[in-house]
């Protein structure tokens, strides 16, 4: 039925109906991860993979219908952003409350992402390299901060000694 909706949606868009086919593709191999995740509990792999390739083909599903003008070309860099998007749920799964050990890691995508997606879409009037090379003591900061972050969120709490 849905693969049906999505034919009858593509051929309204003048789309090719391997578009549509191959960001359902997409959408069923998210939700038979998402059956797995269900299935086996506490498998938050699963729910990663069934996050991700749900958001890849909902966007695959949208160029397909050209309300987003989609070249892979220009817009890889939103892998990051769903890759760090899928994590925050897979780690509210496995650990049951907001923890830095997959909050961290997340945000860390989801602004890489966003950084490349800027200049992968020629938003910005310099490169990539001159980018880096002129902010290069920014990023080194960042990045011992994010260290920082990631070690005050993976101590743990000190175990009681018994004498």
């Amino acid at each position: 039925m849905l693969l049906g909706c999505a034919f009858l949606l593509g051929g309204l868009a003048e789309t090719s109906e391997i578009s549509v086919l191959s960001s359902f593709f997409f959408v069923i191999i998210g939700c038979g991860c998402a059956f797995l995740a269900v299935k086996l509990n506490k498998r938050s792999i699963y729910l990663f993979f069934a996050t991700f390739f749900l958001q890849v083909g909902f966007f695959l599903f949208l160029s397909a219908l050209k309300i987003i003008p989609f070249i892979f070309m220009d817009w890889w860099p939103v892998l990051s952003v769903f890759a760090g998007l899928a994590l925050i749920p897979a780690g509210w799964h496995h650990y049951g409350k907001i923890r830095p050990r997959y909050v961290v890691p997340s945000t860390a995508f989801i602004i890489l992402g966003c950084l490349l997606l800027i200049f992968s879409l020629d938003m910005v009037s310099f490169s990539f390299k001159q980018f880096m090379l002129d902010r290069w003591p920014l990023i080194l900061a960042l990045a011992g901060l994010i260290l920082v972050l990631i070690s005050l969120g993976t101590k743990g709490k000190p175990e009681d000694t018994k004498p």
